[in-house]
């Protein structure tokens, strides 16, 4: 599993999390919540070490993430940040080939192809795959960028904010695909979500900061209720119920 152990981080005297400890549980879907600046980011960045902590240790497997190689490490996590930008001119199935570097450094193998064919079906680009990345919608980029990590199969996936960009459709067909990643396949997901409904809906368990530090770790309905959501993000949620979902309209006096 990945361990968050006492991580701080800060710039200048500005601090961005402090003394945050958690362990994220396999095969489930864990969402970071919490408002602008509550450090949900930085966070992810630093749990996939694009971003070096001030202190304490991130363990990844028992192992601390200090100690793996880089094409290791990717073998193990695959993070997908909320701007992404590639200098190349890529048509859509080259760049979710970019997903099995770790495995073919650039030399794509029958299997690698097989990865690659899955994850553009999976996230239903067939009909684009051929379509050069800057032709494309900003929902369309952000598929072909979620069937990079698709294809990169690691068994922990980091995700900031996929949902930008993305229609109501879209977004729901995304949260559903990783919730299938998690169910059927065992994958461990831990994404930063905006959109409290869709952590409602989706999630095993969510993960409350604020005030840069972990105010709320639980179950999704033990932290889905009016009075942790209002601690949280101080305002008023009236809370109502599904198909066994919770729904939460949100409204200032």
């Amino acid at each position: 599993m990945i361990e968050v152990k006492n991580i701080t981080k800060q710039y200048g005297d500005r601090i961005i999390l402090d003394d945050i400890s958690i362990r994220f549980p396999k095969g489930q879907i864990t969402s970071l919540i919490g408002s602008n600046g509550a450090g949900k980011s930085t966070l992810l960045s630093i749990i996939s070490r694009l971003l070096p902590q001030d202190g304490g240790v991130i363990l990844v497997d028992e192992k601390n993430i200090t100690d793996y190689k880089n094409r290791v490490l990717a073998q193990h996590l695959s993070i997908l940040k909320q701007f992404n930008q590639v200098g190349l001119r890529l048509t859509v199935r080259e760049l979710v080939a970019f997903g099995r570097f770790p495995y073919s450094q650039g030399k794509l193998s029958k299997q690698d192809n097989e990865k690659i064919d899955e994850a553009i079906t999976f996230l239903n680009l067939q009909d684009i795959e051929d379509s050069y990345m800057d032709e494309l919608s900003g929902g369309q980029k952000q598929r072909a960028y979620m069937a990079m990590v698709v294809a990169q199969d690691t068994e922990y996936i980091l995700l900031d904010e996929p949902l930008n960009n993305l229609d109501m459709k879209h977004s729901v067909q995304i949260m559903k695909i990783l919730k299938k990643l998690a169910d059927e396949l065992g994958k461990t997901i831990i994404i930063v979500l905006h959109d409290i409904n869709f952590a409602s809906h989706y999630s095993d368990h969510i993960v409350a900061l604020k005030n840069h530090k972990i105010r709320y770790c639980d179950t999704t309905e033990n932290i889905i209720t009016e009075c942790v959501l209002k601690d949280i993000f101080d305002i008023d949620f009236s809370i109502s119920e599904y198909k066994n979902k919770r729904i939460c309209n949100y409204f200032n006096h």
